[in-house]
């Protein structure tokens, strides 16, 4: 049973940051830079790939278990790779090949130096290459402009590759495409190695996870929700009255506000949402820290959530870390700045 919980909660996360890239895309969400492995991005990738494309399809990879780790957006990562693979695919699509994806560790000096961008020191190269139809000289000097594509209509947009030249330079990488027609094609993607103590100073922050014993009135329209978060934090030492409905939760806190010491409460709810069920909960007791969970809504950010009086604001799906940070910090010191934690 542990096996399979712990599936549906990679599941979970992966369709939280599938999202946020969306967000980051629509400019809605900063990204998440930060070291991390490229092996098990990859092999992820060509995982979800062999499920989806045809065996007449070879896929190879040869990945370094050694290489070391880059600073990156996973989702980010992620779509690079996908990118990639699926023209390589795209290539193969009518007579197929082989699929070569390789990564190692490489190191530049200025005498073999790929690009401008790139400066001398050690980087994750990323190969992707295939055997496909390949790609004309005059094609291939514009494949990064912005809404070019070769490809028919309800194909692709031409963003693919802009945006993924785009995320490799912000992460001070370049990449570099080498091919001819009839020959496939070769995609080589560098991106710069961080050394270990930079990795532990942007990860290696683990905090252990602090409870207490405080009075908490939860409230989430959803049924399934608001069972899984009491018993978060009844494990947390919280005593915890769980509400499905925002009218009968007004009730119980209107019968006797001076019985709990926060509210927690979602955002979109039947009836009213959180922020106006925030604003009549501090109609009756006015100094009583909230928090609110959200997963993604354009009517609340830190700065509303400040104005309005609501100290915490957490994204969904809530893990255990980020709800118990959230709560120590609004019970004992209310008054400072709302952060989001997700």
């Amino acid at each position: 049973m542990q096996k399979y919980a712990y599936q549906i909660l990679k599941a979970a996360l992966r369709s939280k940051d599938l999202v946020a890239q969306i967000l980051a895309f629509s400019r809605q969400k900063d990204t998440e830079i930060k070291p991390l492995n490229l092996q098990p991005i990859v092999k992820e990738v060509l995982k979800l790939l062999r499920s989806s494309i045809p065996t007449t399809i070879d896929i190879k990879q040869d990945i370094d278990p050694d290489c070391k780790m880059v600073v990156a957006d996973p989702t980010q990562v992620h779509q690079i790779v996908m990118n990639l693979a699926t023209n390589a695919y795209h290539a193969m699509e009518e007579n197929g090949g082989k699929l070569n994806v390789t990564l190692k560790q490489i190191q530049l000096d200025f005498d073999h130096r790929l690009s401008p961008l790139l400066l001398p020191g050690q980087y994750a190269c990323l190969t992707v290459a295939d055997t496909g139809c390949g790609i004309d000289k005059q094609i291939l000097d514009k494949v990064f402009d912005p809404y070019f594509t070769t490809k028919e209509k309800g194909k692709g947009t031409g963003l693919g590759l802009a945006a993924v030249k785009g995320i490799i330079n912000n992460c001070k990488g370049d990449v570099r495409i080498r091919s001819a027609p009839g020959q496939g094609t070769r995609v080589d993607v560098y991106l710069p190695i961080v050394e270990m103590d930079a990795a532990e100073q942007h990860g290696g922050d683990i905090r252990p996870i602090r409870g207490g014993a405080e009075r908490i009135l939860l409230v989430d329209d959803e049924e399934g929700v608001a069972k899984m978060m009491k018993v978060m934090l009844k494990r947390l030492g919280y005593s915890v009255t769980a509400q499905t409905n925002c009218l009968d939760s007004l009730r119980v806190f209107r019968n006797n506000p001076a019985s709990f010491d926060l509210v927690i409460s979602d955002m979109t709810m039947p009836n009213m949402n959180g922020l106006q069920f925030a604003d009549k909960i501090r109609n009756i007791r006015p100094e009583i820290p909230i928090i609110i969970c959200t997963g993604f809504s354009d009517q609340i950010n830190e700065e509303k959530c400040q104005a309005l009086g609501i100290q915490g604001l957490v994204k969904k799906p809530v893990i255990t870390q980020e709800m118990a940070t959230a709560i120590r910090a609004v019970l004992e010191d209310p008054n400072q700045p709302v952060k989001a934690t997700q």
